[in-house]
């Protein structure tokens, strides 16, 4: 039980007003009826807090089944209250170390009705985390106390990858191969041949199928061109291994590289199923931890985000060429194989372009670093400052020697893609979808 703010303002009342009585009547009666109201405003208050004991609110949360990392993942309260309006003060304990939008919610439930109060936690850890129970303060009929208890919520909770980017890529993805869209996108582009269509205003004359057109004349006099349609093919081999390295574990706006990393893994073979590719992933230090075959379906999806995410990175240098060589003797046909990592300089990234260019020309290499987007504002911040003016300096020598790096990479045959690392993950897809329609595996 615990005092309210008006309890606080009649005790004061009660003292302000014995100097007054005192002019009147003698002090010891001053005393004895002020000490008499401040009983009666105390028995008040206690009165008023038993009161609530039997017509406390109910408190439930909702919670998603699964949290994704870096996003604001909602959480549903909902309180109702059974005979009476009821004043609330709500303070859900959340895991430590989560961003939350407001520690406490407040609200008047009226009564027999149900109030939806709502927060969103920001997780920035993959993991499980144990959510505690609910703090709950409701106000009695006379506002003199707030009677306060507990509601029995825990529960241990796990926060996943970033599935809502995932789900958004999956509607991305359909949207963009059904109907209209999914017809102009496909005519002329690909290998594999889809369906004939009626010609149409701006296709290419090249892609006209004379032989069928012809035949169509002469079985129904219909004189409409028909053009052949294709699709990129399917049933290629996309091989992704994600560095979880002492590089990985750097902080790049609140989240460990290697997190920004593994939404790219997962939102490229995300793509790669979607497009019926065989994807396969592996995640390495020192030597291959985890290895997951290559596979086709969306069924595989769900494997790679169970395997995938309990990993954490660890401060061991990479292998990169053990990596490597432990692919090349487990895909011995061409694949695009996708490195996920971080690059520095030429000098510390010796052993990263010698294996890439290792696995050049029998497969498609391809080297995505994840760059800190505060590195390119240091770098684009004029400033009078000398200490900023150096500042400046370091961040445009990093990309100046990255930049250096790339261009080897790119003359050995590796293709290349550095962009901020919360960006990466659609710069990564986008890249993997223009490399599949111009048939470049």
């Amino acid at each position: 039980m615990v005092p309210s703010k008006r309890v606080y303002l009649l005790l004061v009342l009660g003292i302000a007003i014995a100097p007054i009585l005192s002019l009147f009547i003698s002090i010891r009666a001053t005393i004895a009826i002020a000490v008499l109201f401040n009983a009666i405003i105390l028995g008040l208050m206690v009165a008023d807090g038993l009161r609530v004991r039997r017509s406390r609110v109910q408190i439930t949360r909702e919670l998603p089944s699964r949290l994704s990392i870096g996003r604001d993942n909602p959480v549903v309260l909902k309180a109702t209250s059974p005979n009476t309006d009821a004043q609330i003060e709500i303070r859900d304990y959340y895991p430590t170390g989560f961003g939350v939008s407001a520690p406490a919610l407040s609200a008047i439930v009226p009564s027999n009705s149900t109030e939806e109060l709502t927060y969103t936690v920001h997780p920035t850890q993959r993991g499980e985390f144990p959510w505690g129970n609910i703090q709950v303060r409701q106000l009695g009929l006379w506002g003199l106390a707030w009677n306060d208890w507990q509601i029995p919520q825990s529960k241990r909770v796990k926060v996943y990858p970033d599935l809502v980017g995932l789900r958004s890529l999956t509607i991305r993805l359909t949207l963009q191969s059904s109907g209209s869209m999914r017809q102009s996108r496909k005519t002329g582009i690909g290998t594999e041949f889809a369906e004939l269509r009626n010609y149409r205003t701006g296709d290419d004359l090249r892609f006209i199928d004379w032989k069928a057109t012809a035949h169509r004349v002469g079985a129904y006099g219909n004189a409409m061109p028909l053009v052949r349609v294709l699709e990129p093919e399917q049933e290629q081999t996309l091989l992704i291994l994600l560095d979880r390295g002492r590089l990985m574990t750097a902080k790049v706006q609140n989240l460990q590289r290697f997190d920004w990393g593994l939404n790219a893994t997962l939102s490229l073979a995300l793509a790669g199923l979607h497009r019926g590719d065989r994807v396969g992933v592996g995640v390495f230090d020192r030597q291959m931890h985890t290895w997951i075959p290559p596979e086709r379906g969306q069924h595989h999806l769900n494997q790679l985000i169970d395997r995938l995410t309990p990993l954490q990175p660890v401060l061991f240098e990479s292998d990169y060429l053990g990596a490597v060589t432990n692919v090349v003797q487990r895909q011995t046909r061409r694949a695009l194989v996708v490195v996920i990592t971080d690059l520095v300089d030429i000098t510390a990234s010796t052993e990263l372009l010698a294996a890439l260019s290792k696995l050049a020309p029998r497969y498609l290499p391809f080297c995505v670093t994840l760059r800190d987007p505060q590195v390119d504002r240091l770098a684009h911040t004029f400033t009078d400052d000398v200490a900023g003016a150096y500042t400046r300096a370091v961040a445009l020598d990093l990309l100046m020697q990255r930049q250096v790096a790339y261009a080897q990479l790119k003359q050995k045959g590796v293709l290349v893609l550095d962009a901020p690392a919360n960006q990466i993950a659609d710069r990564l897809v986008e890249r993997y979808l223009q490399l599949k329609a111009r048939n470049q595996l």
